[in-house]
């Protein structure tokens, strides 16, 4: 593989000169967490084990953060339109350390496209040696949605993809019906859980070095049951680490754009036959660009968390075709489609806009990754661990989060961590904020207005693996931090009562907020839906962290 280069914002050798106002910002952050020059220096060899929780207290080492995106298509996907070598350079533009190409499972892709496309991933590895890229797969899941897969670079990351493509993926196979009570909704679902303990059998046995699976826009069809996000987490917790907390096409309803009924994500459905009916209709909606499983405090996601276990979250752009890009799929020669080839022709610029509902990787969704070296097994490492963090519109240059125990010294444990302690203990959750540098790419200087601290108690296993709320959790306080610039940390006190508990972040730019889905007593200023066909995304954008757990001693 091509040597790789460290970011520019990250390489002592680039002069500060040649950076914008965010590559300057993150790399001071990068020099306040002690990690810039060699200790910060290329390889892929995976972080160190982190040091969390291994008996009272415990403490995490220094982290930087790098931005990536794990949902992108190119010409090897039926649906979207654009070169590996445009979405490579529209990710470096926005700020990228790391993308994956997610190419949808076809037949002309298994058949095809797959090898084609790992040779074009090996040149954009060369061209852009600042950027991680992976090669991954959109898996169509047995009985239910679509998944990100992806390998750790490797000589076998494209067998283990096609392999796994061919022999578990639902739209090849026919293992589409998901419908409670249909004949065949019990084999599809085990087929799921049987493909990911397969790509854990991959990584155990050294085929790969790693591998991972997050599940895609959960609620956009409402065919993701609970039972089913729980099978698969259950099946391999460290193969599959979360969801999208947030779906791409998020331009969808940028007002006049596509229509009067348009909504972030392409949240435009019903419930369908195939749909859960234990979902309300609000899950069918994003909240200020989140989808309803994340969004719902106390819901979903809380339920996931309430049993101790950790789920991630993460946001990407599902780049197929950009909102106001002025770029068509070429013409197909003659006698050419997908189903023979696995490749769309090159697109081809008309100059006027074109159909679209997404940005280009970087441009409005990021998800942060902390990581103590830079290397793709760094990046999954720390995907795997839980420290993630996401937010839309670049409404943050940097956020740093941790929960000691008051008569500890040192830094506690960050994001995805678990901290062990005493019924009764005091605790600090110190959240350092480096506010928005320079303006987004859409020209505004996003201000962040206000942090909000949800809590919730951790009660196990449930018995009802259909269970969607979490009774226990709440919004327990709310910094407003409108104003405030530069980097500042937050001291917020917490304390440790009889029962085990998480913790977890959410905020935003303070322009559209009402009660949550359960209640101003649950979430008095939670997102919204928009109107139809009226969502701009610039004008409401959030942040939201990974949880931190607490275990109390004799709970």
């Amino acid at each position: 593989m091509t040597e790789q280069q460290l970011p520019s914002w990250a390489d002592p050798s680039v002069s500060p000169a040649f950076l914008d106002a965010q590559g300057v910002s993150r790399r001071q952050l990068l020099r306040r967490a002690g990690l810039f020059g060699a200790t910060f220096a290329l390889g892929s060899a995976a972080a160190p084990a982190v040091a969390a929780e291994r008996g009272f207290g415990g403490e995490d080492p220094h982290l930087a953060y790098l931005v990536g995106d794990h949902h992108i298509h190119s010409v090897y996907s039926h649906d979207a339109k654009y070169t590996f070598s445009q979405l490579a350079a529209a990710g470096a533009k926005y700020g990228l350390d790391w993308m994956v190409f997610t190419e949808h499972s076809n037949f002309g892709h298994a058949e095809y496209g797959a090898p084609l496309e790992h040779d074009e991933i090996l040149r954009a590895r060369a061209e852009n040696p600042r950027q991680l890229i992976f090669q991954g797969l959109e898996w169509y899941i047995p009985a239910a949605e679509h998944c990100t897969v992806f390998a750790a670079p490797g000589p076998h990351e494209v067998d283990l993809l096609t392999r796994f493509e061919s022999a578990y993926d639902g739209k090849l196979l026919g293992y589409t019906e998901g419908a409670a009570g249909a004949a065949d909704t019990a084999r599809n679902e085990a087929h799921a859980v049987k493909a990911i303990q397969w790509l854990a059998e991959q990584r155990r046995t050294g085929y790969v070095d790693d591998v991972l699976v997050l599940a895609n826009h959960p609620m956009r069809l409402g065919i993701d049951t609970p039972h089913e996000m729980r099978n698969w987490r259950d099946a391999a917790p460290e193969i599959m680490i979360g969801m999208e907390g947030a779906p791409g096409a998020q331009g969808a309803a940028v007002p006049g754009w596509r229509g009067a009924t348009s909504i972030r994500g392409e949240y435009e459905n019903k419930p369908s036959a195939q749909s859960w009916a234990g979902y309300p209709a609000a899950a069918y909606l994003t909240y200020g660009g989140f989808d309803w499983a994340t969004a719902t405090v106390g819901g979903l996601w809380d339920s996931m968390l309430a049993e101790g276990r950790l789920f991630s979250i993460t946001s990407n752009s599902d780049a197929h075709r950009i909102v106001f890009d002025t770029w068509k799929n070429g013409d197909w020669p003659a006698g050419q489609n997908f189903d023979n080839t696995g490749k769309l022709p090159d697109p081809v610029d008309t100059d006027s806009p074109q159909p679209g509902s997404d940005f280009w990787p970087g441009q409005f969704s990021r998800t942060h990754v902390g990581v103590t070296r830079y290397g793709y097994r760094s990046v999954m490492a720390a995907l795997r661990a839980g420290r993630v963090w996401l937010d839309h519109g670049h409404l943050l240059d940097g956020l740093d989060v941790r929960l000691k125990r008051d008569r500890d010294h040192g830094r506690g444990v960050t994001l995805g961590g678990r901290l062990r302690v005493h019924k009764g203990e005091k605790l600090t959750l110190n959240v350092t904020v480096t506010t928005a540098s320079r303006p987004n790419p859409q020209g505004i200087l996003p201000e962040l207005a206000h942090v909000d601290v949800i809590r919730g108690a951790v009660r196990g296993a449930v018995s009802d693996r259909d269970a969607w709320r979490a009774p226990d959790t709440r919004v327990v306080r709310t910094e407003d931090v409108a104003g405030r610039k530069g980097t500042y940390t937050l001291r917020i006190p917490l304390t440790a009562g009889d029962e085990s508990f998480y913790v977890r972040l959410r905020g935003s730019d303070g322009n559209r907020h009402g009660a949550g889905h359960l209640g101003a007593s649950v979430d008095p200023n939670g997102p919204i839906p928009h109107e139809p066909g009226n969502g701009d995304p610039w004008a409401d954008t959030w942040f939201y962290a990974n949880p931190i757990f607490v275990d109390v001693a004799g709970a």
